[in-house]
């Protein structure tokens, strides 16, 4: 079915729904769900996937072009519309829907039996005799938590395995001095103070700090009144430390309230969701997740709120925002459901909400700075890539493509993609031309582009390798490579640029062709690097493929020339031996066990070989 007839059919179908909420369940021709929404009125929504296209994002474009079907669910209101689009995202995990996968999972707190325990963050239960607290959600929490209870009640942080590794250095490590460790490496503390610390730790994780502060502070004065002095001052000593580690960690949400603060921070392509959560006035935990631009921050902040807590987090009484969510009264009552208590969407103007939104926001922009990392020079000179070729958007898959041959004898053309400026080997492919024999260069890349986009269309729903359109493609020649493939694109339906890589008479990259006319790209020192690397890496790779299907065409003709060895048997001996020095070596029994090699044909090759 064309393209057209596609959308024409699923609009009609769509025209036939009710004006009632529901939820509604995009397939691919697999029948595949790939995207789950929602909908107050049924009829309206899904409608508008089908009309215009140019109305919609880049991102919905591409989703409506993979969609084959679609079902449907009535539901009584828009709210359990809401409440079932959640439950059926977490079950079928929709490839376009937002999907916040927690690559921290659960953690752990393990406290290793004695003597001389430890305490630690970890990711999983092991099948040992550890106690484990938790899970917890996330990992920022319990590893602060840990680092803590440690300090507080000196205990090692080091790996040093106790009581091994007692008295093997007489001097103990600068945290010693510095009173974040007891030293039990240098005998600076017994078993029982050990334990006695070990079991204060994990009772300050299991009760708070308030709690272990009250019980150290009864402790503390029953061992002035019986004159002991010294338990007296190392308990004092850790209440102070207790002290100095909360005055350390910064309030800043005034009072003891829980909420948690979203904030997006997008640049290129690429945008960070990050999620501040205070409990009881103190940061307890931080997350953030890279997820794919967006132009309506609004529905996204939709989506984002409801995955992040339909995945059974804690709900706060407050969630404040950087912006206008999609639905917010709708999303206020899911989360009040779900929490059992009133739950509020805040979009602060002004005071302390408007600074602790700031703080998560660059906290966003941060982890996304880290995750784009050295691809912001690479974003900036694909952009002007983009401005010099007159392109509508920056190209961020470019696929380069190049033919090889010895004076029209083993055409191939190998084919190179580059994903934000950088080679991605793992899309390399490489074809053998197969449609005629001799020198068309022209000729040979109609087939290439052919082969491809019929690999496209067959593949399209994966959206990976073949089944993903590149942003731009660079052919290794002039207008005339440029001129030969443009009908092909066109005819199947598609808008992809291409452009021809010309180069000097010293083979050197020169100004990229387009229209007839040449793009002079010297002035870009970035972009003329990028394009010349390109063409460089795309002819290297085709002529290393040329050179290794030459070399076998040329053995194949080697042992051709023997009597009785055609083409088949010559195949199967370079595949059995690999080398013709092998199959030279090769004993008359050796040749034997080749599948398809007689007594007579191993006689000739033995014969021919060794005369």
């Amino acid at each position: 079915m064309a393209e057209n007839e596609k959308l024409h059919y699923l609009r009609q179908k769509a025209m036939q729904l009710p004006l009632t909420p529901g939820v509604y369940i995009m397939k691919d021709k697999s029948n595949k769900i790939i995207y789950i929404g929602k909908a107050k009125k049924l009829k309206n929504r899904v409608s508008q996937y089908f009309g215009s296209q140019n109305k919609h994002s880049a991102k919905v474009r591409k989703m409506v072009e993979n969609v084959s079907n679609f079902d449907y669910i009535l539901t009584d209101s828009e709210f359990e519309a809401l409440v079932l689009e959640c439950s059926l995202i977490k079950q079928n995990m929709p490839k376009y829907n937002i999907l916040l996968k927690d690559d921290k999972g659960y953690s752990y707190i393990k406290i290793t039996p004695g003597p001389w325990g430890r305490i630690s963050a970890c990711f999983r239960k092991d099948d040992d005799t550890a106690e484990y607290l938790g899970p917890y959600m996330g990992n920022f929490s319990v590893t602060n938590v840990v680092e803590q209870a440690s300090e507080i009640f000196m205990l090692p942080t080091c790996n040093k395995v106790f009581p091994k590794q007692i008295n093997r250095n007489s001097r103990p490590c600068l945290n010693y001095f510095i009173h974040k460790c007891s030293a039990p490496c240098a005998g600076k503390i017994s078993q029982q103070d050990y334990e006695e610390n070990l079991k204060g730790a994990v009772d300050f994780i299991k009760g708070g700090s308030a709690e272990t502060v009250k019980k150290l502070q009864s402790e503390m004065e029953a061992a002035a009144e019986n004159l002991e002095f010294e338990k007296a001052a190392k308990l004092r000593d850790k209440i102070k430390a207790i002290d100095r580690i909360a005055a350390r960690q910064k309030v800043v949400v005034e009072g003891s309230v829980d909420e948690d603060v979203f904030a997006i921070a997008q640049r290129g392509n690429k945008a960070c969701l990050a999620v501040l959560c205070f409990r009881e006035g103190l940061l307890a935990n931080t997350e953030h997740f890279i997820i794919d631009y967006s132009e309506n921050l609004a529905d996204t902040r939709y989506e984002l709120i409801t995955s992040y807590y339909s995945t059974g987090r804690q709900i706060p009484p407050l969630v404040v925002v950087d912006g206008d969510v999609s639905d917010k009264e709708l999303v206020e009552e899911y989360l009040t459901n779900a929490r059992g208590k009133k739950a509020v969407i805040l979009k602060p103007q002004r005071g302390e909400k408007v600074r602790v939104m700031e703080m998560c926001l660059q906290n966003a922009a941060q982890k996304l700075g880290e995750n784009i990392g050295r691809k912001g020079k690479e974003t900036a000179i694909l952009d002007e890539l983009a401005k010099i070729l007159g392109l509508n958007k920056t190209p961020e898959y470019i696929e380069s493509y190049d033919i090889s041959h010895t004076a029209g004898s083993d055409n191939v053309a190998g084919m190179v993609v580059f994903k934000n400026a950088q080679p991605l080997r793992s899309a390399y492919r490489r074809f053998a031309i197969k449609g005629f024999d001799g020198q068309d260069d022209y000729g040979s890349m109609r087939e290439v582009i052919s082969r491809r986009l019929n690999r496209y269309t067959e593949q399209q729903e994966t959206g990976e390798g073949f089944g993903k359109l590149p942003d731009l493609i660079l052919l290794d020649g002039g207008q005339g490579q440029v001129n030969a493939v443009k009908p092909i694109i066109e005819a199947f339906g598609l808008d992809i640029p291409v452009f021809g890589m010309v180069k000097d008479s010293k083979h050197r990259t020169r100004a990229i062709a387009s229209g007839g006319e040449e793009i002079s790209i010297n002035s870009g020192r970035g972009v003329f690097t990028l394009v010349s690397t390109i063409q460089e890496e795309v002819h290297r790779f085709a002529i290393s493929y040329h050179k290794q299907k030459h070399t076998k065409s040329s053995l194949h003709t080697s042992l051709t020339k023997i009597e009785g060895i055609g083409e088949k048997k010559a195949a199967a001996l370079l595949l059995n031996f690999k080398t013709l020095a092998k199959i030279k070596n090769a004993t008359p029994e050796e040749l034997l066990a080749v599948k398809g090699i007689t007594k007579k044909d191993a006689q000739n090759i033995y014969e021919h070989f060794n005369k």
